[in-house]
């Protein structure tokens, strides 16, 4: 496969979500942040100048908003997958970097950030 130089990135989608392997967790729920970057042809939408001929990422962050408020899973790692499975239900999509945080995640120890990032690409 030839390397798409061309990205869209959407940082910093939050949405609440009731993922993790406690009780708790799938409960109270909590704030989940996802990065995501698509890997993408630009050309024809730079010009013919129509959002038609590019991925529409308001659309995008509310797909992502869904997912990760969907059905509870125990790991960020499915999370992510969920979001790279929709992300390349797009033809138009050659490979995608996401990377999902859960910042209050249940560590004894004085930590800022959890995350997990995967990157997919078409077969």
């Amino acid at each position: 496969m030839t390397t798409v130089a061309d990205r869209i990135t959407l940082t910093g989608v939050r949405a609440v979500g009731f993922h993790g392997v406690y009780p708790d967790e799938r409960r109270d729920g909590q704030e989940f942040v996802v990065d995501v970057t698509l890997h993408l042809s630009l050309r024809r939408a730079a010009e013919t100048d129509d959002v038609a001929d590019t991925v529409h990422y308001g659309e995008l962050a509310e797909r992502i908003v869904a997912l990760v408020e969907g059905e509870p899973v125990d790991l960020l790692e499915t999370v992510a997958q969920r979001i790279a499975d929709d992300v390349l239900d797009d033809e138009r999509v050659a490979s995608v970097t996401v990377t999902v945080h859960k910042p209050q995640a249940p560590i004894t120890v004085p930590f800022g950030d959890v995350s997990v990032t995967i990157e997919r690409s078409r077969a």
